[in-house]
């Protein structure tokens, strides 16, 4: 009935679990499973599913799901990335940008390259805020250095299921980067290829904060997927983000979404909420730019406590734990959205003997 229910070697998938399946909507989005599923098959009591996208956080749902509608098979869920590589191993770039500094965004990029490993994909980040490296210390490595097998290629660290490399590994964090644009560019783009990436479904990069030379250095000379802009709610933040959304407009960059940051202050003692620094901004900037907001995060001191220890925040049960994660599902699938619609627009060519 539908290409990707497989028979071959294995039993035949019922009508009724097909029908399951075709109309079973994600959680976090409501969009139907059946557009992520590359392959299914049924082998005895055991029900496999492929699926597009790294998801692996689904099993669990789906499980219970397939219980409460009476079938009674142990799912196993993986994914099949059949995207090609656009620079070296790695299959997608994704910017995580905003307009100005301290906004939260390299505790953004950080916490969702983990969100993203976490639902089972291969994971690298780039620290590409030349001036200001912190990402080495949000992972846990601060004071590390750079390593080399030929002396010629680095290799990349790695921690918390990311693969991570950083100008930080390079020079001592007490010195301060005192290089113009073109020379800050040229440092970045050598530190991107010359490092050993392993195969990669999603190449993270933490952007510096601005308009300026690295972010058309890096929009201009890598096959970028996409963009995420991060903000926070007040005027200022927000006058900046919607600069870096237009830039990368200028140079046909798809806004993946944006996510509002310190959205709002929770009271440890009371429980009251506080916009401090105003309220739904984000959302208003999206909905004149017609993007999504893929989450909003609160002002938490155990974010900035968790980020100077080494453990993303992510990792930790607690809430916010959960809008990080699907902050990383919903970004997954804004990109898988739009490059299936991108392939659906491309004209079919047909060469013939004529």
């Amino acid at each position: 009935m539908f290409n990707w229910f497989k028979s071959t070697k294995t039993d035949v998938v019922p009508d009724a679990v097909q029908q399951f399946l075709q109309h079973w909507q994600l959680p976090d989005s409501g969009a139907p499973l059946s557009l992520l599923l590359d392959a299914v098959n049924l082998n005895k009591n055991n029900l496999q599913i492929t699926l597009k996208l790294p998801l692996l956080s689904l099993a669990q749902p789906l499980q219970q799901a397939l219980h409460s509608a009476g079938f009674s098979y142990e799912l196993a869920l993986d994914y099949r990335n059949a995207t090609t590589a656009i620079f070296k191993q790695i299959k997608q770039i994704i910017l995580v940008a905003s307009g100005k500094g301290g906004v939260g965004k390299s505790t953004t990029a950080v916490n969702l390259a983990v969100a993203l490993s976490l639902e089972g994909a291969k994971v690298g980040l780039l620290d590409a805020d030349i001036y200001g490296p912190s990402i080495p210390t949000m992972l846990g490595l601060s004071g590390e250095k750079i390593s080399s097998a030929d002396n010629k290629l680095m290799q990349p660290k790695f921690a918390h299921g990311v693969y991570l490399q950083s100008i930080g590994f390079l020079v001592d964090p007490q010195q301060a980067s005192v290089w113009r644009g073109p020379m800050a560019s040229q440092a970045l783009m050598q530190l991107l290829n010359e490092t050993v990436w392993p195969e990669l479904d999603y190449l993270v990069v933490d952007m510096p904060p601005g308009t300026g030379d690295i972010q058309l250095t890096m929009a201009q000379k890598l096959p970028v997927s996409g963009a995420l802009v991060v903000t926070t709610p007040q005027d200022i933040a927000l006058s900046d983000a919607e600069k870096a959304i237009s830039m990368f407009r200028q140079v046909n960059i798809p806004i993946l979404g944006l996510v509002e940051n310190m959205s709002f202050y929770l009271c440890q003692q009371c429980g009251s909420k506080d916009d401090i620094f105003g309220t739904d901004g984000g959302l208003l900037l999206a909905e004149r730019y017609q993007v999504s907001v893929l989450g909003q995060l609160p002002l938490q001191k155990h974010i900035r406590e968790q980020a100077d220890a080494g453990i993303p925040a992510v990792l930790m049960p607690q809430p916010v734990a959960d809008i990080y994660r699907t902050i990383g599902r919903q970004l997954m699938l804004a990109l898988h959205w739009h490059n299936a619609k991108q392939a659906a627009s491309q004209p079919e060519i047909i060469i013939t003997d004529d």
